[in-house]
């Protein structure tokens, strides 16, 4: 689930605007309700017309919705207003926004800040993979609100340059993903930090696990918005499964579509395999960057403008990333690596199809690999259409794509025909899962293993005779054998590794 956009990115309302309160009817700020009218925004989504009421009246939100539906401003807004007409006190912010992903945490600012400054609140942004120096002087600089990663800000607040003394409003962005990142302890010491009565919002993409933990043990009676009943899916994909031979099939079906649709998303499995697999394109004269951990914050922030502003046609992403892309207009999603669940899989899924606009996602997989991507997408929720590379007609457009293939065949239940590891790409991934350099050999270029019948037959007198003690080779040492202190000898005397280990010699010495 994304709670983010980008100014430029956020949902315009149409000529015929629907019926319900505007912006200004909500008694949001005046400045702030200009500023939102510069942007083309003046009536609310149905996520911010349910949530920003109830958060404006103080309540505590739980609100789930899907992909692109506007959550930055159902809980910034209300945060706007409950902190404009006054200042904060140098390392004393007023509210807090925890998000999972420093491009997260980007988004959230590009949303904000134009709508922080017409109501003159300072924002600073904290997350890790860059300098103390700047996010110490801004929190320094009096700022009102802070977007942040979790263990950046509590590493701040142990340096005491963060209190959370006067902390008003506390907001959980995807909670879902920063449970999966192993965030929860780190989440639920940073509440704990937060004034018992000040107000906290929660969004997520599921209610279960640890997110439910959060609700029970720091929201207060809090006001349930669920707009999204499928966790996060939508309705305007259309979702395929292309089956590949071997690795060299798979570049090969990911060169073909990205070729035929503007912009394009791929996810992998691994670091390495995005770097391999954006080199892989470059080969291929197609202009690509990759978006993942291995890279600093300046190099990520680099290579998601060149993708956001057309530079590059493709971006390789791993599944951090997939929550950080918020990029209007992406026609396409291929899993080159299928995720390894159904809630990874509509994540990654929801980069395109954003704010109504259709999309399609193709999923790359081999013949041992189908039955277990069958069964995750059905554990989705979604339909999909199968096609043969082989028979698959060019150019690999989203039109193409629909009239082609045939439908999905009936799930199998799962057995020992799929990968060792029950997930897909499992062990079959060989050496980098994923990688491009040094592939396997596609299936009809393998040689067939030598059957064991052609093995020269071997009797038991053939076997190797072992060596007997007396034809073993003399070394010219004495056999050295490990006893106890105490131990009596075959010759009658005390063995002396004890007095040995005292004195500092002998087998019981300790080196230094």
């Amino acid at each position: 689930m994304s709670s983010s956009d980008a100014p430029s990115t956020l949902p315009t309302t149409p000529a015929s605007a629907p019926a319900g309160p505007s912006f200004a009817e909500l008694g949001l700020p005046e400045k702030v309700v200009e500023a939102l009218a510069g942007m083309k925004i003046t009536h609310p989504t149905p996520v911010q017309a349910a949530v920003i009421p109830d958060a404006l009246a103080g309540n505590d939100v739980l609100g789930r919705a899907k992909t692109g539906s506007g959550k930055t401003l159902a809980f910034g807004l209300p945060i706007l207003k409950r902190l404009s007409g006054t200042r904060s006190k140098p390392k004393h912010p007023r509210a807090l926004i925890i998000v999972p992903t420093r491009e997260l945490a980007t988004q959230v600012r590009r949303s904000l800040e134009p709508l922080a400054f017409a109501a003159r609140l300072k924002l600073a942004t904290v997350y890790g993979g860059t300098s103390y120096d700047r996010q110490i002087k801004q929190l320094r600089a009096g700022a009102d609100i802070v977007v942040a990663t979790p263990g950046r800000l509590q590493d701040l607040m142990d340096r005491g340059q963060c209190l959370t003394d006067d902390i008003e409003v506390t907001v959980l962005d995807e909670a879902d993903h920063l449970c999966d990142l192993g965030f929860y302890p780190a989440v639920d010491a940073l509440l704990q930090q937060t004034p018992a009565g000040s107000q906290r919002m929660l969004l997520s993409a599921t209610l279960d696990g640890d997110v439910d933990r959060l609700v029970r043990t720091h929201l207060r009676d809090p006001q349930l918005h669920e707009l999204d009943p499928n966790a996060g899916a939508v309705t305007t994909m259309d979702h395929h499964v292309m089956v590949v031979g071997g690795f060299r099939d798979k570049v090969d079906a990911v060169t073909a579509l990205v070729e035929a649709n503007a912009r394009s998303i791929i996810f992998t499995r691994t670091r390495e395999g995005a770097t391999e697999l954006r080199d892989a394109l470059g080969e291929r004269d197609i202009e690509a960057v990759d978006l993942h951990g291995n890279l600093s914050q300046r190099v990520r922030e680099r290579n998601l403008h060149k993708f956001s502003s057309g530079k590059a046609r493709a971006v390789v992403a791993t599944d951090v990333a997939a929550r950080g892309i918020h990029v209007d207009n992406v026609d396409l999603v291929v899993h080159f690596d299928a995720p390894n669940d159904a809630k990874a899989y509509l994540h990654r899924s929801g980069r395109t199809a954003r704010a109504g606009e259709s999309g399609t996602v193709v999923t790359i997989t081999t013949p041992r690999q189908l039955d277990e991507v069958a069964r995750l997408q059905s554990r989705a929720g979604v339909q999909s259409r199968h096609h043969d590379i082989r028979t698959t007609p060019r150019p690999m457009t989203s039109e193409t794509l629909a009239e082609s293939g045939t439908e999905a065949p009936a799930v199998r239940a799962s057995g020992g025909s799929g990968p060792r590891n029950g997930r897909p790409g499992g062990r079959s991934q060989g050496r980098s899962q994923g990688g491009y350099r040094g592939q396997r050999p596609t299936y009809s270029e393998r040689r067939p293993r030598r059957d064991r019948d052609d093995r020269p037959a071997r009797t038991w007198e053939d076997r190797p005779a072992r060596a007997t003690r007396d034809e073993r080779p003399e070394s010219g040492k004495p056999a050295e054998r490990r006893t106890r202190p105490g131990a009596t000898r075959p010759d009658g005397k005390k063995a002396r590794w004890s007095a040995d280990k005292k004195r500092g010699t002998g087998n019981g010495a300790r080196r230094g």
